[in-house]
C-alpha cells in the first residue's frame, strides 16, 4: 500500500525565513511528500516566548509561503492555546487526515532532545520523523536516541509510504547559515537582511518596525 505523507513543520516563525522555506521543499521533494504544513507554535515548552506576537508570526509565513504548491499553513496550535506540544497537534491533524501518514520534520539538534519532550515516544506511535542533516552534523551514538535509531531508521524513503508510522530517516538538506535569531539582532543594528526573508516578510517587519 502507497500512502500519501504530509510533513509537519513547526516552530516559533520569529520571523520566518528562507532556510525555514528552502527546508520544507527539499525534505517535500526528497521524500515525495504531498505537501508540508508550517505550524507556528503559540508558546513553545522547551524556549522562550517569541518576541513577535501571534497573529504577526502567522501573517508573516502566510505571506512568505503565498501560492507555493505543496507548503500550507496551518493556524491549529495559536488556535488550541497552552503550551504547544507536538504530540497534540500530531493527535489533531491524525483525527482530521484519516487515511494520510504523517512525517514530523525535525533538524538534528531538536530530534536529539526529543527523549525530553512531552509524551515522546508517542510520537513514533502517530508519525514518522525526517532528520535535517546538514554538514558538519552528526547523530548520537548513544544514549536513548542511538537506540531509537537502531530500531527504527530507515534509508529507504519508499518505507514510509509503506507504513502508517513509527520510521525514522535523514534527509540531507543544503547548508543555508540563516536564523530568527541572527535576522532579528540585524533588526536591531538596523543592517539589512534582504535575501535572508522573503521580501514579503521584510515588507511587514519594517512597516511594523518589528525587533527594532
Amino acid at each position: 500500500m502507497h500512502r500519501e505523507i504530509i510533513g509537519i513543520l513547526g516552530g516559533t516563525f520569529d520571523p520566518v525565513h528562507n532556510a525555514h522555506l528552502r527546508f520544507a521543499l527539499e525534505v517535500r521533494d526528497r521524500l515525495s511528500l504531498s505537501g508540508v504544513r508550517l505550524i507556528p507554535v503559540r508558546a513553545p515548552p522547551h524556549r522562550a516566548s517569541p518576541q513577535a506576537g501571534e497573529q504577526t508570526r502567522l501573517r508573516m509565513l502566510t505571506a512568505a509561503v503565498g501560492n507555493e504548491k505543496g507548503l500550507v499553513v496551518d493556524d491549529q496550535e495559536l488556535r488550541r492555546g497552552g503550551l504547544s506540544y507536538t504530540v497534540d497537534t500530531l493527535d489533531a491533524l491524525r483525527q482530521r487526515l484519516s487515511g494520510q501518514s504523517l512525517c514530523l520534520i525535525l533538524g538534528m539538534d531538536a530530534f536529539s532532545r526529543l527523549t525530553t519532550w512531552h509524551q515522546w515516544r508517542r510520537i513514533l506511535e502517530l508519525a514518522h520523523i525526517a532528520i535535517a542533516s546538514r554538514p558538519g552534523t552528526s547523530l548520537p551514538t548513544n544514549g536513548e536516541i542511538s537506540h531509537l535509531l537502531a530500531r527504527r531508521e530507515t534509508n529507504d524513503p519508499n518505507c514510509l509510504h509503506k507504513e502508517s508510522a513509527g520510521r525514522i530517516i535523514v534527509v540531507p538538506v543544503p547548508q543555508l547559515d540563516i536564523s530568527a535569531t541572527r535576522i532579528r539582532a540585524r533588526v536591531a543594528e538596523s543592517a539589512s537582511i534582504r535575501y535572508l526573508v522573503p521580501d514579503s516578510v521584510l515588507e511587514i517587519i519594517r512597516h511594523e518596525q518589528l525587533y527594532v
